[in-house]
């Protein structure tokens, strides 16, 4: 199981840099399988570079700390 406020803690750890550029985070769910549904805002929503921002900077975050993460996706 994975922990919610570790989740939390590392998504603030990379919140600065998404609001550097205007967007945000927000943790919607964790799943069973280790699946984090998170939701970009801001600037983060609408941008074509959002699902690089999701995958190699958030999800890349999140399991080099949180061993159980498979994935990350935007909801």
């Amino acid at each position: 199981m994975i922990d919610k406020a570790k989740v939390k803690e590392v998504l603030d750890e990379v919140r600065p840099s998404l609001q550097a550029d205007g967007g945000d985070v927000v943790l919607k769910e964790i799943t069973d399988e280790g699946v984090v549904k998170v939701s970009l805002t801001g600037a983060c929503a609408g941008c074509p570079m959002s699902q690089m921002t999701l995958k190699m900077g958030i999800e890349r975050e999140l399991k080099s700390q949180i061993k159980d993460v498979k994935s990350v996706e935007s909801v």
